[in-house]
């Protein structure tokens, strides 16, 4: 029988309700107190949860919380997840672990300090698609992997978010730090650590109108580049050539593709936890179907559509396994997935992606990580109901 660690979340917002769901899969996570800045949002979710409300600093100080859940909005992560840790207490957060390189160093350097563990989203890549690649790649069935290219193209949240402004803004926004942790921590998984990367940027629209909540039909400030082309080239000298976008209405690409020297892969969504890994061995390109949807973290748990927008029917989504791996890994005294040396990483090259397009030069990557280990369905049914 698993521990099961008190939870105390700050961030009662639109991605609150995914967590609060992982409760029903994961069996050593409890999420018993909530705060928000905004007291009536905190009360309107532990009412919804059957929870006790309290304020930021409040849950700070509480003796019974053991993990703090980070779920605020990009520009806090940084100091929600520092006072966690200054305050005796396990932190994860939702991704980017901060908005910038040298706050997210600060914070790995103080959770060794303090002895504790700090986890980051995303988690997606503990998914039965991402693992379900991992292992046809790890099993040698495409060869070297040497080139590939990913994208995350689409037109931008604020048709489905009622506050979409930081999405925007000008130190927290665009789509490298929104999306790019989902695809990057994918690519670290799959090929290993970046060494290079190199790129450029623009921006398509000055301004954006919120289609959504209170604010509809509001127009706001675009402040930031919404379009990223870049070439990463990876430590056993894979390069990657990645799209990230929040102007493109619609395209026909895959999510990630990889190609070695005996064959192509086809990586499914990595926002998401299942589809299938498709492979070509051929020169005709005959794709071979890999199903994820019998595992544990590749099931369709999504019938119908809720207020998120990457939930609509026939997805698999399983946010929170992350928190429950850390979770797992802190009582055993283990080394955890969603590590602090990983979220750095990605930070590093999502960080240095932004600057090589936005200045054209070439940025080297400053860190290096080692790739998670593959998630092996003993250690996914210790922790799940």
């Amino acid at each position: 029988m698993n521990k099961v660690f008190k939870v105390g979340l700050i961030g009662c917002g639109h991605i609150s309700e995914t967590y609060f769901r992982a409760q029903e899969y994961f069996n050593n996570i409890r999420i018993v107190k909530c705060a928000d800045i905004n007291m009536e949002t905190a009360k309107k979710c532990a009412i919804h949860y059957n929870i006790e409300a309290v304020t930021v600093e409040e849950l700070f100080k509480d003796k019974e919380i053991e993990i703090i859940l980070n779920l605020t909005i990009p520009g806090a992560h940084f100091e929600v997840s520092k006072m966690a840790l200054e305050n005796g207490k396990h932190s994860y957060a939702e991704k980017p672990m901060a908005v910038n390189f040298e706050d997210g160093k600060k914070l790995v350097e103080l959770a060794k300090e303090k002895n504790l563990y700090i986890g980051n989203a995303p988690d997606t890549f503990l998914g039965g698609g991402i693992q379900k690649t991992r292992e046809l790649i790890d099993n040698g069935v495409i060869g070297d992997i040497k080139l590939g290219n990913a994208i995350f193209a689409f037109p931008g949240v604020q048709s489905y978010h009622p506050n979409p402004e930081p999405w925007f803004a000008e130190n927290e926004g665009g789509p490298v730090i929104d999306m790019g942790p989902y695809y990057l921590t994918a690519l670290v998984n799959l090929i290993g650590p970046a060494k290079q990367v190199q790129g450029r940027c623009t921006k398509v629209f000055e301004e954006r109108e919120i289609g959504i909540g209170p604010k509809k039909g509001q127009r706001f400030k675009v402040e930031t580049p919404t379009t990223y082309l870049a070439t990463i080239q990876f430590e056993n000298d894979c390069i990657i050539q990645i799209t990230l976008s929040f102007d493109v209405v619609a395209h026909q690409r895959n999510h990630i593709e990889l190609y070695g020297n005996k064959g192509s892969i086809i990586v499914p969504d990595p926002n998401m936890f299942g589809g299938s890994a498709f492979v070509s061995v051929t020169a005709g390109g005959n794709w071979g179907e890999h199903k994820t949807d019998m595992m544990p973290l590749g099931k369709i748990n999504i019938k119908s559509q809720s207020s998120r927008a990457n939930e609509s029917p026939t997805n698999a989504n399983y946010r929170g396994a992350g928190l429950s791996e850390m979770a797992h890994a802190i009582e055993h005294n283990l080394e955890h997935r969603c590590n602090g040396e990983l979220s750095l990483h990605v930070l590093d090259i999502i960080d240095s992606t932004m600057r090589a397009s936005q200045t054209g030069i070439p940025q080297e990557i400053k860190t290096t990580c080692k790739k998670p280990k593959p998630f092996t369905l003993e250690e996914i049914k210790k922790i799940m109901n």
